[in-house]
């Protein structure tokens, strides 16, 4: 009984003296153990304090390179915004060539539309010319014919008064044909052979000579027949297109008038 206490006595003793070798051990390894982790606890402080400096060394050429875009992206802008000057500029000049030649083009038109209204014009009053001198001509023809016919069947006779207010009357102011027309009924009425007037002396109305009759003013478009006296019976008669004055003195023999309207 005793060597049994001895055993356990001894066991005990045998095991206290292996444990704490064994807890010597892992209190050494975990002394062992511990400076790599505050190693490790001390690593990232020591990345986090250099990070900044890194941070701030790499401001600098972050800034530089920011700049350097700035002045590029300033450039181009400079010769975006010269291109486009010129190139309204380059519109302009193409604008204003375009313009001076269409006033150049519309200016040689208007010469030439000028220079053709002139040569129509002109060739308008040559034809006029000529009309009214072979209207003279007929006229002289006519007064001829009337000339011969007084001396074959004897002058009218009038009065010496009559003969000096005929000489002392202005030479008549001629007027163009005009294209008025006097309403049929009107003109059955009032006109023709069977209708006979005392002209009187002409008057001047707006620079032409002028007579009235029948209502209507008339203008003179051949020239007085010699022979002629306004005091002479006369008569209105349309005949080829056109009016016609008439002297019973001397047949056949008319000269033309107008009538204003």
């Amino acid at each position: 009984m005793k060597s049994f206490g001895t055993i356990g006595t001894t066991a005990v003793f045998l095991l206290l003296g292996l444990a704490v070798p064994a807890h010597a051990r892992q209190e050494k390894q975990e002394e062992k153990a511990s400076p790599p982790k505050q190693e490790q606890q001390a690593k990232p402080e020591k990345q986090a304090q250099a990070k900044p400096e890194k941070q701030q060394q790499a401001k600098p050429q972050q800034q530089q390179k920011q700049q350097q875009q700035a002045a590029k992206s300033e450039k181009q802008q400079q010769q975006k915004t010269q291109q486009q000057a010129k190139g309204q500029q380059e519109q302009q000049q193409k604008q204003e060539a375009k313009s001076e030649k269409q006033q150049q083009q519309k200016t040689q038109q208007q010469a030439k539309g000028q220079q053709e209204q002139q040569q129509k014009q002109q060739a308008k009053s040559e034809k006029q010319q000529q009309q009214k001198t072979q209207q003279q001509a007929k006229s002289s023809k006519q007064q001829h014919q009337q000339l011969q016919t007084v001396s074959s069947h004897g002058a009218p006779q009038r009065s010496q008064q009559a003969m000096a207010t005929q000489r002392s009357q202005p030479e008549l102011r001629l007027s163009e044909r005009g294209s008025g027309r006097i309403p049929d009924d009107r003109f059955r009425s009032h006109f023709g052979n069977g209708h006979r007037f005392h002209m009187g002396n002409p008057v001047m109305v707006s620079g032409y000579s002028r007579f009235q009759y029948g209502g209507y003013w008339f203008g003179f478009v051949d020239p007085w027949p010699v022979g002629w006296y306004y005091t002479d019976d006369f008569y209105i008669d349309y005949v080829d297109g056109g009016y016609y004055m008439y002297n019973p003195y001397y047949p056949g023999a008319r000269f033309a008038i107008t009538v204003v309207i």
